[in-house]
């Protein structure tokens, strides 16, 4: 007798899919956003300065099914009322993406002590216990969900960094910080397992975004240089990625971390 084998079908279909998406407004933000759209999901994002681009994110995709918040996601105190008003606006929480980032060059011979700290302060504040504070809540929303088929009842995404596991000259606040976001995916992936929940993190390298060029600007040749196809990065290189992970195609793979960095940098 032949084995019989099952089919199994991935769909990108997310209409029953409600996400909270942090700094939507612009770059991998933005574009993510309209992935999502695409696919059929229901949006609520965040931004902190360009309310213009969040309004226009808004009425290009239409209110139906994306809303804008502004919020600072390193305001620990804001941060339930937003998953409150986001259940509340379509009934419930499937994917969270850990997206809002703050990055700054702060060196290591730089003179003022006081700067320094406060460009580590502000960095984590935002981009680990930010995205901390808001799984936590998230996930208490995540855990009121019926399982799906693969048993998941909510999945969180994290935008990490290719500085995550690489020494940076001088953003070390950046790359710490990414690392962390890294292991808190990890941890979330295997200590809420059982709650249905599962994590991924995701990590561009350098992208053409606006937080990136300055970057890009001063040091392109060298970046194009590291990356095999000469090419930098899109946000449209990441968006897709993000939505993948969040249809359930790659349950299993929960607690990995995938990098998209065009083969700059292989582990």
């Amino acid at each position: 007798m032949g084995e019989s084998h099952r089919t199994i079908a991935v769909r990108m279909d997310m209409e029953r899919n409600a996400v909270l998406l942090t700094g939507g407004s612009r770059g991998i933000g933005a574009a993510t956003v309209r992935a999502f759209h695409g696919a059929g999901a229901r949006v609520t994002f965040t931004y902190v300065r360009d309310e213009a681009a969040a309004r226009a994110l808004v009425a290009e995709l239409g209110a139906e099914r994306v809303a804008c918040e502004r919020i600072d996601v390193g305001d620990a105190d804001a941060l339930p009322g937003l998953v409150e008003r986001c259940v509340a606006r379509y009934g419930r929480l499937d994917t969270l993406v850990n997206n809002a980032a703050v990055f700054a060059d702060n060196p290591f011979d730089r003179d003022d002590y006081a700067a320094w700290r406060a460009n580590w302060e502000r960095t984590f504040a935002v981009n680990v216990s930010g995205a901390a504070n808001l799984s936590f809540l998230a996930m208490r929303a995540m855990r009121r969900n019926e399982p799906d088929a693969r048993g998941t009842r909510g999945r969180i995404i994290n935008i990490a960094s290719r500085a995550a596991h690489r020494g940076e000259l001088t953003f070390a606040d950046y790359g710490a910080s990414k690392a962390a976001l890294v292991n808190l995916g990890k941890s979330i992936a295997r200590g809420c397992a059982a709650d249905g929940i599962v994590a991924f993190s995701v990590a561009p390298g350098y992208i053409a975004t606006e937080m990136a060029s300055d970057a890009i600007a001063i040091y392109g040749d060298a970046i194009r240089a590291e990356i095999p196809s000469g090419r930098i990065g899109t946000p449209d290189d990441v968006a897709p990625t993000v939505v993948f992970l969040a249809s359930g195609g790659a349950d299993y793979a929960t607690g990995q971390t995938i990098d998209l960095n065009g083969a700059s940098y292989v582990r």
